[in-house]
């Protein structure tokens, strides 16, 4: 049968409310033209940033026979991306959905969601950042924060950190088993005004590094959207250092679109107002190669 878009299975959980996870892949990768077969993780009325009281229904016990209904289908995925796991069993039905649906040419992301700020997330804890280190291997591709980045490794997090030494540490955990290693919100060694993403590819031994300038506010669900726009580009064709490009552009016209507005900022970016960002070129190459 001729499959006429490209298809992701989305492995994150659902929030009512607020611009996270599921509510934010599936608009853009909607917008990317890449069809979004969500596996949901959980069900909360709100994401857990910022807010009180929220209700979370976890789906572990569903998600089994969701994936089997899947393969009796003989359903077939041109990318697995997973993200927010809420438990070590969904880690290892992550692990199993990969073995059982990844072909040859199949673009495997993880997004190691654990911690931000040098703190793990509440619902997280030390036998989850170990399974993580299992999860990690099956990638091709992982997208960690700094803070998760240090907790992978068992390193320090200390952000007065040098590029070199970020470097050894893309490195290190290339060498764990993903062929790329995106970094986010990496610390600049020269200047606190600017933020950085740093990569390196081992198939071609290269590390690429964009930089933009650091915006004082904290929307929840940018690390979704910079790793759903990783997907939808490298599955439209566009090489590692464009696709962290437009990512890091997409990331931060969404941030400028919402700060100048007076709102809550625990709800996260006005998502709706540069979705149409997504099919425009990139309009300025501004990654190096370091």
């Amino acid at each position: 049968m001729e499959k006429h878009i490209k298809r992701v299975a989305a492995i994150h959980d659902m929030s009512g409310f607020g611009k996270t996870s599921l509510t934010a892949i599936i608009p853009i990768l909607s917008t990317m033209r890449i069809q979004v077969c969500p596996l949901p993780t959980a069900i909360l009325s709100t994401h857990t940033g910022g807010f009180d009281n929220y209700t979370f229904v976890d789906l572990t016990d569903t998600m089994e026979a969701y994936i089997k209904h899947w393969k009796d289908l003989n359903l077939e995925f041109d990318s697995i991306y997973s993200g927010f796991l809420g438990s070590n069993r969904q880690i290892e039905i992550v692990e199993e959905f990969i073995d059982k649906f990844k072909k040859q040419d199949t673009l495997v992301v993880v997004d190691p969601v654990l911690a931000d700020n040098g703190e793990l997330y509440s619902t997280m804890n030390d036998e989850m950042v170990k399974n993580m280190r299992q999860l990690i291997k099956k990638a091709q591709i992982i997208t960690p924060n700094f803070t998760e980045m240090a907790l992978l490794l068992d390193k320090e997090y200390n952000r007065n950190i040098s590029t070199e030494e970020l470097k050894l540490w893309l490195k290190e955990l290339s060498d764990m088993g993903p062929e790329v290693v995106i970094g986010t919100s990496m610390p600049e060694d020269k200047d606190e005004k600017f933020t950085s993403v740093i990569a390196y590819d081992k198939r071609h031994d290269k590390y690429w590094k964009v930089s933009c300038a650091f915006i004082p506010a904290h929307y929840p669900g940018t690390g979704d959207i910079f790793s759903s726009v990783i997907v939808g580009s490298l599955l439209n064709g566009e090489s590692i250092p464009v696709a962290i490009d437009r990512a890091v552009q997409f990331v931060n016209s969404a941030i400028k679109a919402s700060y100048g507005f007076d709102y809550p900022e625990r709800e996260g970016v006005l998502l709706e107002n540069v979705l149409n960002n997504l099919n425009m070129p990139v309009y300025m190459n501004s990654y190096q190669l370091l």
